[in-house]
């Protein structure tokens, strides 16, 4: 493995894209040494990793590839996509090869890869289902059967195997593909695109590394293939072919696949400045945001077709909130981030990294959840794996390419967007060092302390985000109030030359905070979500032997005092408080009764603990709920 590739190993590369702000830096170039995530990270590689290729393995994912390859005579095993999990394996276990070399997690992804090589057709098509008695029936049915949705997880891993590796075994397999497409399809050839959006993406960062125009032409192709008036669809809202996508300014359909979908046109703004594509782009964040998300930055309130509800439609119990559209939000918050530099965007990734794709799996890494409501009776558990298995190995791959999300370069820029205890060697677009490491118990203390170790001898800006949720600012650098410091756009802007042995100090004022929603999510009136720095808080019935966690209310004037307790679910701080739980046994038998008003039922008061919506069940069954009712205080 290359060094030289091991420092280009980014998440999205827009190196060289002429419309971003930022410019990312290699997952290798931060690591993490702190108790949150790197606990996580490593149980990603020592448990996740191994364990997803196991059971690709036991449900016949890689069986697939042998049958194609004829080294196998079987069926084909699980659902028509099978495929694109084990290339979301595979980008899992190159992502995880560039932060942390390991000869053996690399010479089995070489095993698979020979697998899927060995798969592919001599006109470059690759998808197993589509072989033998299957064969006359691709590109027939582009709406439901995934095959372009496939190749596009092909391209993403492909891309970041050989960021990290130097080896181009998997991208000469991607690219015969996306050739294979290029014939197929495109102005003049035929019109089509894909019923599950994702191989924009795929083809946008093929293009960024091998500089085939054609690739990024084809992906902005099928982007603009949705909502004209032949009705490719049925001008169908679940299929965002509803408006052409410059129009388009709701989260619609299927959630998944409407993120992937602003994910593949804000790479392609970022190559291109399309007329009508920031518009769009602009207007979907804003639909996201202010109507149709949760408060966690879950996203997709429908079970029934996994999609997106109407404004305010964003019920508790029955959240549907997929695991696989957390991850497309951090996705697309990180491009939109590069694109603007807007902290905004990395607020929200933050926020929905922590409460939306953390729920999604256990503390130890090998079971998981498709759906994350944010209230249960006790029934919602993690399983070990799924039938359609697209939740565990989307997880695999974010975690296992974290580190490039925490920071940015630019022309005499340096960006710090996520806060982790770590080390950071970057390399600025002129070629020069800056590196810096960083002390904080971020996410349960939000006070850091930066010491500069590499700088290059002229003045660089050091910008910090404020979060949204930060309740002060208060810095110093060298122990001394900087008065050339600026906050602008929510980062503090520290300007100067850097030298070895420089400290910044960062105090964020974290304080735990009763966040209200919009009166119009009917489900949430008179009630608070609890939110401490960046996590949202729920409480569960393991807290509280005594009462129906549904029965709890917390009074308006109640304190809540944080508490670190590092023997309670791996290190967390808890929230503790006096609530106030009614009686429902008077309601046996009943389902409905007169109106007595609160004052009127019979309390008492119980201890009150809170803990992060992360590590919800991962003890014993029962209920939980984050929007916890809002009570007067007693007088």
């Amino acid at each position: 493995m290359s060094e030289t590739a091991n420092k280009s190993a980014f998440v999205v590369d827009t190196s060289h894209s002429p419309n971003g702000v930022w410019k990312p830096v290699s997952v290798a170039d931060v690591t993490l040494t702190d108790s949150f995530w790197e606990p996580i990270l490593r149980r990603n590689r020592e448990q996740t990793i191994p364990s997803q290729w196991q059971q690709c393995e036991e449900t016949g994912r890689i069986d697939n590839f042998r049958r194609a390859s004829g080294k196998k005579d079987l069926p084909f095993q699980g659902i028509f996509f099978n495929d694109s999990d084990v290339y979301k394996w595979a980008e899992a276990a190159a992502f995880s090869l560039a932060a942390h070399p390991d000869p053996t997690l690399d010479r089995l992804l070489d095993d698979v890869i020979q697998e899927i090589a060995d798969a592919q057709g001599p006109d470059g098509y690759l998808n197993t289902y589509f072989v033998f008695e299957r064969e006359k029936e691709r590109f027939t049915n582009l709406k439901d059967m995934h095959e372009l949705y496939c190749a596009g997880h092909l391209f993403q891993a492909a891309v970041a195997h050989h960021r990290a590796t130097g080896k181009t075994t998997l991208l000469e397999i991607a690219t015969r593909l996306a050739d294979c497409l290029d014939r197929t399809f495109g102005p003049g050839i035929r019109s089509g695109t894909c019923g599950h959006e994702e191989a924009e993406m795929g083809l946008v960062e093929l293009y960024r590394v091998t500089g085939e125009v054609r690739y990024l032409s084809l992906a902005q192709f099928m982007v603009e293939q949705r909502g004209q008036q032949s009705g490719l669809f049925g001008n169908s809202k679940y299929h965002q072919d509803h408006l052409p996508f410059r129009e388009q300014r709701d989260f619609v359909g299927h959630a998944v696949r409407h993120l992937y979908l602003a994910c593949g046109a804000t790479d392609i703004t970022l190559e291109r400045p399309e007329s009508g594509y920031s518009e769009a782009l602009n207007g979907l964040w804003k639909s996201l945001t202010q109507r149709r998300m949760y408060v966690t930055g879950g996203a997709g309130s429908r079970w029934e077709g996994e999609a997106f509800g109407e404004d305010y439609e964003l019920p508790n119990d029955r959240a549907y909130t997929e695991t696989c559209a957390a991850i497309g939000s951090v996705m697309w918050n990180w491009r939109m981030l590069l694109m603007t530099g807007e902290a905004k965007y990395a607020d929200l990734m933050e926020t929905t990294l922590y409460n939306a794709v953390l729920p999604g799996l256990s503390l130890d890494g090998t079971h998981y959840f498709y759906q994350n409501p944010l209230a249960d009776r006790g029934q919602h558990r993690r399983q070990k794996w799924f039938g359609c298995a697209c939740c565990p190995p989307n997880v695999a791959r974010l975690l296992a390419s974290l580190s490039g999300y925490f920071c940015t370069v630019a022309k005499d820029k340096v960006g710090v967007h996520l806060y982790a205890r770590s080390s950071a060697d970057l390399t600025l677009p002129d070629g020069q060092p800056f590196a810096f490491d960083t002390e904080t118990d971020y996410p349960w203390e939000a006070r850091m302390r930066f010491t500069i170790r590499q700088a290059p001898e002229r003045p660089i800006q050091f910008c910090l985000r404020t979060p949204w949720w930060a309740e002060s600012v208060e810095f110093t650098v060298n122990g001394l109030q900087d008065t050339q410091a600026e906050i602008e756009g929510d980062y503090l802007i520290l300007n100067r030359v850097w030298l070895p042995g420089d400290v910044v100090t960062l105090d964020l004022g974290m304080t735990t905070q009763r966040v209200e929603s919009h009166p119009h999510i009917l489900g949430n009136r008179g009630r608070v979500a609890l939110q401490r720095g960046p996590l949202i808080y729920c409480i569960e019935q393991a807290d509280h032997p005594t009462s129906d966690v549904w029965d709890i209310a917390l009074p308006e004037s109640e304190p809540l005092v944080p508490e670190f307790q590092p023997d309670l679910l791996g290190g967390v701080t808890v929230l503790k408080a006096t609530g106030i739980a009614s009686d429902a046994t008077e309601w046996d038998g009943a389902l409905y009764a007169p109106y007595v008003g609160h004052s009127e039922m019979e309390t008492h008061s119980v201890p009150l603990v809170a803990i992060p919506y992360f590590a919800w069940a991962n003890r014993d069954a029962g209920p939980m709920q984050v929007w916890i009712p809002s009570v007067p205080a007693a007088e």
